[in-house]
């Protein structure tokens, strides 16, 4: 048991996808699962842990996954039974451990369980034996003070993992990490970090909080005081209404190849489907952002005339804008959204649909 002023728990489900689908077809077990498209411009959503053993990972194009292992099995998604799955597990969690839930995406959220310092661990195990029962996949749990630790912790013994930080165990704890695994470096920061001797955790506490905030600019408050131990976010359980919906990644390399950008959207456009299908919305207007390598930062956006929650919609209007938006530099970052929503309860179907 430890004593601590918060409880925050964060739940992180195991390769979601591909255990559902592991699940649903036994013969899959033990074997590298992809769960992705299979065209020529399909995308890994993700993978089992049997595949990632090959280096394969979540956004990884499938052509490139099945070079690393030629023997993978490549299942097609099924966004509308994981969304389901998802509806589940959160129901399960806010029945049987604690209302204090902040769903983050479709397999992960935190919990709040301030309120339950007494019976905590026994709520929790609870839980790990109702969704091993009722859904039949594993997750892991992080146990910490704070939203940053929480989630550092969910990733450390995965998968059916569990792992508690506590206020003494920081920042001893967290030297040895790479500084990848704090949220807000991304490729190109790690670049950068790494040229000057900075790739652990531990020697990015070595510097000082000025410096922090010339390499990351108002982000680098956050990170000095997060790596620190400190993190004053609240668990935001109170049902919230997105006013958009999207992706974005910092790309490993710079580049302004269309076709390389085209996948990191169809990924994308797969994702918030999730999103907005969990959130029982509907869709019209679809926005492209990106930055170019000088950190120049373009939008374009396109309202179209049906609201929808379509995917192959999404990206097909994606490619269109992609297309509009003129490149004279390579992009180290894109991204892709959605707003103007309508709710599916409130949809008005009109005569020609």
């Amino acid at each position: 048991m430890i004593k601590l002023e918060k409880i925050i728990a964060h739940i992180d489900m195991d390769a979601f996808y591909a255990s559902i689908e592991i699940r649903d077809n036994p013969k899959l077990k033990g074997k590298p699962v992809l769960v992705g498209g299979k065209s020529k411009r399909g995308v890994v959503t993700t993978c089992s842990y049997e595949a990632r053993k090959y280096g394969i990972k979540s956004a990884m194009p499938v052509y490139i996954a099945k070079k690393k292992c030629p023997n993978c099995i490549i299942v097609r998604p099924n966004h509308k039974k994981y969304s389901e799955v998802s509806k589940k597990i959160f129901k399960i969690i806010n029945e049987n451990v604690t209302d204090k839930v902040e769903k983050v995406s479709i397999d992960e959220g935190y919990l709040d369980l301030t309120d339950h310092k007494i019976d905590y661990m026994n709520r929790l195990k609870y839980l790990r034996e109702v969704i091993n029962k009722e859904v039949g996949i594993t997750f892991s749990l992080g146990i910490s003070y704070n939203k940053f630790l929480a989630k550092i912790a969910s990733d450390w013994n995965k998968p059916n993992g569990l792992k508690i930080i506590k206020f003494e165990d920081v920042p001893e704890i967290l030297k040895p990490l790479s500084i990848t695994k704090v949220h807000g470096i991304g490729s190109k920061s790690k670049e950068n970090l790494n040229n000057i001797g900075i790739y652990t955790v531990g020697d990015l506490l070595l510097l000082n909080k000025e410096y922090m905030v010339e390499i990351f600019g108002k982000h680098g408050i956050e990170i000095y005081d997060r790596i620190r131990g400190k993190d004053l976010r609240e668990v935001e359980y109170k049902k919230r209404i997105s006013k958009s919906i999207g992706k974005e990644r910092t790309l490993k390399e710079d580049t302004k190849d269309i076709k390389e950008l085209k996948k990191y959207l169809y990924a994308f456009s797969k994702e918030i489907e999730d999103s907005i299908v969990e959130e029982n919305l509907y869709f019209k207007t679809i926005t492209i952002k990106i930055k170019t390598t000088n950190f120049e930062t373009h939008t374009k956006s396109r309202t179209i005339n049906v609201f929808t929650s379509d995917s192959e919609v999404l990206y097909r209007e994606a490619c269109k804008l992609i297309q509009d938006i003129n490149i004279d530099e390579k992009l180290r970052l894109i991204g892709l959204s959605v707003s103007n929503f309508i709710n599916y309860n409130k949809k008005q179907i009109s005569f020609f649909e």
